[in-house]
C-alpha cells in the first residue's frame, strides 16, 4: 500500500514549473498556483491542467470553461504563494489582460486556453485546454522541488 508521504516524497523529486491559473468567472478574475502543467499534442495543441476537487477554482473553470497559465519567473515566489493559500496577506494582485483573459503581470510565458474536455482522476479534475493563443519571453523559470521553491542558477537566458 501506498502512503500519502512515501507518495508525496518520492514524486517530489520530479522537477517542476509553476504556474497560476486564471479564469474570470462572475465578473472576477480568479486563481491558484499549479505544478501539474503539461503539454499533450500539437494537433491540435492541448495542455493540461489538474484541480483538486475541492477546490474553489474547479466550479470557475467548469463555468467560465476556459483558463489561461502564466507560467512564473523566479521573482514571483510571492505571487505563488498568494494562489496557493500560503501568503495570508490582503494584498491585491494587479493582471494584466492577453487576448482578453487575465493573466499574471511580468510572467515568462502566457497560455490562453478554452476547455476541450474534463476527466475524473482520483481526487482531481483533468483538464484539457485546446491553445488558443500563447506569448513567451526570456527569463527565469520559478521551479518546485522536494516542496520547495528554486531558481534556475546556471541557466543561460536564450530567445
Amino acid at each position: 500500500m501506498v502512503d500519502d508521504k512515501s507518495f508525496r516524497d518520492v514524486l517530489g523529486r520530479w522537477v517542476t514549473g509553476v504556474a497560476v491559473i486564471t479564469t474570470v468567472w462572475k465578473d472576477q478574475v480568479h486563481g491558484m498556483t499549479d505544478n501539474a502543467v503539461m503539454s499533450v499534442s500539437l494537433k491540435p495543441p492541448l495542455i493540461l491542467i489538474s484541480i483538486d476537487e475541492k477546490a474553489s477554482m474547479l466550479a470557475k473553470v467548469r463555468a467560465a470553461n476556459n483558463f489561461a497559465v502564466s507560467i512564473l519567473s523566479s521573482e514571483q515566489k510571492a505571487l505563488s504563494q498568494h494562489f496557493a493559500g500560503q501568503r495570508q496577506s490582503k494584498e491585491t494582485v494587479d493582471f494584466d489582460g492577453f487576448m482578453g483573459w487575465p493573466v499574471i503581470k511580468n510572467a515568462l510565458a502566457y497560455i490562453a486556453c478554452k476547455v476541450h474536455d474534463a476527466r475524473q482522476a482520483g481526487d482531481h479534475v483533468l483538464f484539457l485546454g485546446e491553445v488558443e493563443h500563447l506569448w513567451a519571453r526570456s527569463g527565469r523559470p520559478l521551479i518546485f522541488y522536494q516542496g520547495r521553491y528554486h531558481a534556475l542558477q546556471d541557466m543561460e537566458d536564450k530567445k
